[in-house]
C-alpha cells in the first residue's frame, strides 16, 4: 500500500461526541475524468495509491466522477448507532459504497436526480446507517457525479443525537418560512389599504425567497415536488432570479428613484437585464447557478441608492440600509463558504448565515415601511392644518367679498337693466338694418347673374367663367329645355300639346303617344359624346371666332381629344355657315340659335333669344 495509503487519518467514533466531521487528513480523493472507472477498479490496490490529501472541500469543476475514500472505526462496546451524512443537498447523484456485515460493500445510490423515495432516510440529506459492530477499520467509498459545483462535507453522527438535530432544524425551517409568510401577509395588508404596487414587490420578493430556500436546502425536493427531480436542477436558480428581480423592483418604487435619484433608477433596470440575461446562460451552463457571488452586485446597488436618497433627506431609507447591510454581511458569508476558505469554521452559524441576516433584513424593511406611513401619515396632518388654516382664511376673505360683491352687484345689476333696454332697441334697428340688407343682397345677386349672362352672351369670358353659368349637365340640359318650348309643347309624332316628366332631366313625355323627347333630340348636341358643357363651350367659341378657332386650340383649352375636337369643330362651322343670315340678325347671344335644328332656330330668331337661366351662386 502506498505511502500516501499510510498517512491517511481514521476517523473514530465516541460516544462522547455526537458528531464528527470528516477533517482533510481523513479524506482520500480521486478523479475520474474518464467518468468510466468502475468501483471495483477504484478499490484495487493497483488505484488505490492514486488518491491523494484534499485541501478544498469545494469542487468547482463537476463533470468528472469524483471519488472519495474515508475510514471510520467505531468502537465495538458502544451499543450507539451512527450514520454517515452528506451535508450538500445539491449533488446529482451520489452513491455510497458502506460494506455490510460479511464484508461485502452495497451500493447506496440517489441524488437530486432521482426521486425522493430512493432514499433510505426522508430527511433533506444524503444519510445512511454505519453497521460495522467491530473495532475494525471500514473502508467507505462515496463517488459524486453532478454538471453543478457541490461541497464534499461529510459527517458521522450519532443516530440519536442526529433525530433530535434534525427535528430543531426542521423547527428552525418551520418558524424561517412561518416569519416569511407572516411579513408577506403583513405587506398584502398594506397593499390592500394603500394599493401601492411597491408592496406586491415585496410580496413577491418574499414568495421569491420562500421557494428559492427550500429549492436549496432540499426542502422543497421532500415536501413540493419529490416525483419531479428535474426541477431541482433549475428551480433554486429561477426562484433566486426572481428574488433578485422583484427585491429592485421594490426598492425602486419604495426609495422613488424615479423622482428622486433619476440615474438609479436606470441603473436598477440595467441591473435587472443583466441579472435577467445570466439566468439565461445559467439555463445553458448549470454551474452558474452556484455562482452566488453576482448577487453582491444588485445588492451593493440597491445600498448605494438607499444611502443616496437617504443623504437627500427621506428619512425611512435609514432601516433600509440598515437591514441592507446585514443581508449583504449574510451574502458575504454564503460566498465565502462558496470558496470554502480553511479559516471559515463549519457550523449552524455560517451555514445558515444568510437565512438569518434574510429575516434581519425583512425586520427592517418592515421598520422602513412603518416609518414610511408615519412620515406620510405626518405630511398628511401638517398638510390637513395648513388647509384647515387656509380654509379660515378663506372664509373670512370670502365673507368680506360677499360683502362688497353684494354692492356692486346692485350697482351692475343696474347698469345692465340700463344696457339691455338699449340693446333691445338696437336689436330691432339692427333687424331692419337686415331685413334691407337682404333685399340689396337679392338685387345685388340679380346684377350679377345678369352682368354674367351679359358678359357670356357679348363673347368675352374663358371656360372658366363660362363653366359658372353652365357648371353642369343639369343646367345646360335646364337650358335646352327652356330654349327648346319656349313657345309651349308640342309632340313631334301626334302634335299633342300635354306632356308628363320624361327618363332624362327635363324630357318631354308625350301623354297621348308616349313619346319621350330628350332635351338633346332635335338639336346640334344630339349624340354629343362629350360632357354637354364642353360641347356648348365648343359652340360658343365657334360662334365667337367665326369658325376660325382651330381643334388644336380647342383641346388645349377644353383637355380634350384633338381628333375629336376637329369633329365638333367642323359639325358647328356647317351650322355657323348655314345660319349665317340669321345670326347676323339675332344680336347678342346669337350662338343659342345654332343649337336648334333649322326650323326652329328660325322661329327663334324672329323671337327675342332666351336667356341662359344659371343655378351656380356668385
Amino acid at each position: 500500500m502506498s505511502v500516501n495509503l499510510s498517512a491517511q487519518a481514521i476517523a473514530t467514533t465516541n460516544d462522547s461526541v455526537p458528531h464528527h466531521i470528516l477533517k482533510y487528513d481523513e479524506i482520500r480523493y480521486f478523479e475520474d475524468t474518464s467518468s468510466r472507472l468502475t468501483f471495483r477498479q477504484l478499490s484495487s490496490k493497483q488505484l488505490q495509491g492514486r488518491f491523494i490529501s484534499i485541501h478544498n472541500f469545494h469542487v468547482n469543476r463537476p463533470a468528472s466522477n469524483h471519488w472519495y475514500r474515508f475510514k471510520i472505526r467505531k468502537d465495538s462496546r458502544s451499543g450507539t448507532s451512527w450514520v454517515f451524512e452528506v451535508f450538500d443537498q445539491t449533488i446529482q447523484d451520489i452513491t455510497i459504497f458502506a460494506p455490510d456485515a460479511a464484508g461485502k460493500y452495497q451500493a447506496h445510490r440517489f441524488g437530486t436526480a432521482f426521486g425522493f423515495s430512493s432514499r433510505p432516510f426522508a430527511h433533506k440529506n444524503f444519510v445512511i446507517t454505519i453497521g460495522n459492530q467491530s473495532a475494525k477499520n471500514i473502508t467507505y467509498f462515496v463517488r459524486i457525479h453532478s454538471s453543478r459545483p457541490f461541497t464534499a462535507l461529510f459527517v458521522v453522527r450519532d443516530l440519536k443525537w442526529f433525530i433530535g438535530y434534525a427535528l430543531k432544524e426542521y423547527l428552525a425551517f418551520g418558524l424561517f418560512y412561518g416569519m416569511i409568510i407572516v411579513f408577506s401577509m403583513y405587506n398584502l395588508l398594506m397593499y390592500l389599504a394603500l394599493k401601492d404596487k411597491k408592496y406586491i414587490y415585496y410580496i413577491l420578493y418574499n414568495i421569491s425567497i420562500a421557494l428559492y430556500e427550500p429549492s436549496s436546502d432540499g426542502l422543497a425536493f421532500q415536501y413540493l415536488w419529490p416525483g419531479l427531480p428535474f426541477l431541482n436542477t433549475y428551480a433554486d436558480g429561477f426562484f433566486l432570479c426572481c428574488s433578485i428581480v422583484f427585491f429592485l423592483l421594490f426598492t425602486s418604487e419604495f426609495l422613488g428613484l424615479r423622482h428622486r435619484a433619476g440615474h438609479f433608477a436606470v441603473a436598477v433596470w440595467f441591473m435587472i437585464g443583466i441579472r435577467s440575461t445570466y439566468f439565461i446562460l445559467a439555463l445553458f451552463n448549470n454551474a452558474l447557478f452556484d455562482f452566488k457571488a453576482i448577487e453582491i452586485l444588485p445588492l451593493l446597488l440597491a445600498l448605494g441608492a438607499g444611502i443616496h436618497v437617504f443623504k437627500k433627506g427621506y428619512r425611512p431609507a435609514r432601516f433600509l440600509i440598515i437591514g441592507y447591510s446585514v443581508l449583504l454581511f449574510g451574502l458575504v458569508m454564503k460566498t465565502i463558504i462558496y470558496f470554502d476558505f480553511s479559516w471559515m469554521p463549519n457550523g449552524p452559524a455560517t451555514h445558515y448565515s444568510l437565512n438569518y441576516t434574510i429575516i434581519i433584513e425583512m425586520m427592517f424593511v418592515s421598520f422602513a415601511i412603518g416609518d414610511s406611513i408615519r412620515t406620510l401619515k405626518s405630511k398628511k396632518e401638517r398638510t390637513q392644518r395648513r388647509m384647515i388654516d387656509q380654509l379660515r382664511i378663506n372664509e373670512k376673505l370670502q365673507h368680506t367679498l360677499n360683502a362688497e360683491l353684494s354692492v356692486l352687484v346692485d350697482q351692475r345689476t343696474k347698469e345692465l337693466s340700463d344696457q339691455t333696454a338699449l340693446v333691445e332697441r338696437q336689436h330691432r334697428e339692427i333687424l331692419k338694418m337686415n331685413e334691407l340688407l337682404q333685399k340689396d343682397n337679392e338685387v345685388l345677386h340679380t346684377d350679377i347673374q345678369t352682368i354674367r349672362k351679359s358678359r357670356v352672351m357679348a363673347d368675352e369670358v374663358d371656360f372658366e367663367e363660362f363653366s359658372r353659368i353652365y357648371p353642369d349637365r343639369e343646367t345646360c340640359f335646364k337650358y335646352l329645355a327652356e330654349l327648346k318650348w319656349a313657345k309651349g309643347y308640342n309632340c313631334k309624332r301626334c302634335g299633342n300639346k300635354h306632356f308628363s316628366a320624361g327618363l332624362l332631366p327635363y324630357a318631354h313625355r308625350c301623354t297621348k303617344c308616349g313619346y319621350d323627347e330628350s332635351v338633346l333630340s332635335y338639336t346640334i348636341f344630339h349624340n354629343s359624346r362629350i360632357p354637354i358643357n364642353k360641347a356648348f363651350y365648343i359652340l360658343f367659341l365657334v360662334y365667337r371666332t367665326k369658325g376660325k378657332i382651330s381643334s388644336y386650340e380647342l383641346s388645349k383649352q377644353l383637355d380634350i381629344r384633338q381628333s375629336t375636337c376637329w369633329t365638333y369643330n367642323s359639325k358647328m362651322q356647317k351650322v355657323l355657315n348655314e345660319r349665317t343670315s340669321l345670326i347676323s340678325k339675332a344680336g347678342k347671344g346669337g350662338w343659342s340659335l345654332l343649337i336648334l335644328d333649322s326650323a326652329q332656330s328660325a322661329a327663334t330668331a324672329k323671337e327675342p333669344v332666351l336667356a341662359p337661366v344659371a343655378s351656380h351662386q356668385y
